[in-house]
């Protein structure tokens, strides 16, 4: 049951990590994602100076995978479907009753109100899970205390592969993904923040770049531009008795984590 008439063109992620990959392989769907995606051998972690090589990996994908969040869900549902299962859009669940034996899923259909009943319920449908909330678990952690910002854009001049900046005047990250876009994520000081600026703009987005890399690596054509905090939660527990979590529903976390304690950013932790 997906909420959404129609999946979200908007890639929040974009990468496939290696064990991700392994697990695909054991189920035989790891192709399709492989053939598409593009690898990334090495990459940062915390924005330090020296960069993990993924090569040195016990495994038969040593690399991270590029790829839009968009793209995996389609591949995703593609399987799905392959292998029987019913997808139901336009389906937002309202509730749900956990007796013996059953789950009861309560849902709001597009022809009215509904209920079906399933051996088990997996709840995937986010940090603002109605699942969660529903099964009675507790979803702790702290708040953002900044504002982040993200652009995917064409760049005429993009920067070398795996191009990161951090410094006084911020951090920032420029990550090619398949299709020739390019992902800008970053923060300044002045997103030490939870107060709602408005809108990412481009002269704002163009602005941002410049004052860490010196040049805006001739952006255009935006994609995307977003806001997204830092904020940390992860649920009391997975399962309450037939229903279960996962993904965001079980735990929140996002690219960045800082501490607004001192005039420039303390260093970024890129998860």
């Amino acid at each position: 049951m997906e909420r959404r008439a129609e999946r979200d063109s908007r890639s929040r992620a974009l990468t496939v990590h290696p064990r991700t990959l392994e697990t695909f392989a054991s189920r035989g769907v790891h192709r399709s994602f492989t053939g598409e995606g593009l690898p990334i051998p090495g990459g940062h972690f915390a924005v330090l100076e020296s960069r993990l090589d993924f090569r040195r990996l016990a495994s038969p994908f040593p690399y991270t995978l590029a790829l839009p969040q968009e793209r995996t869900e389609a591949l995703l549902e593609q399987q799905a479907r392959e292998r029987g299962a019913d997808i139901l859009r336009g389906h937002e669940v309202t509730g749900l009753t956990d007796g013996p034996g059953h789950v009861r899923v309560h849902i709001q259909a597009p022809d009215g109100p509904a209920t079906l009943e399933a051996a088990y319920l997996v709840g995937c449908d986010g940090a603002r899970s109605t699942v969660r909330t529903c099964a009675g678990i507790d979803f702790p952690g702290t708040p953002s205390t900044l504002l982040g910002w993200l652009g995917d854009v064409v760049l005429d001049q993009p920067p070398a592969p795996g191009y990161s900046y951090f410094g006084p005047a911020g951090s920032l990250m420029a990550v090619l993904m398949p299709g020739g876009v390019h992902r800008l994520v970053g923060v300044t000081p002045r997103d030490l923040t939870t107060t709602w600026p408005g809108e990412l703009t481009m002269d704002e987005l163009r602005e941002n770049v410049v004052a860490m890399a010196g040049t805006d690596f001739g952006i255009r054509d935006p994609v995307w531009l977003s806001r997204y905090g830092n904020a940390t939660r992860l649920a009391a527990r997975y399962r309450s008795g037939r229903v279960f979590l996962a993904g965001d529903a079980a735990h929140q976390h996002n690219a960045i984590r800082s501490a607004p304690t001192s005039p420039r950013p303390a260093a970024p932790r890129w998860l």
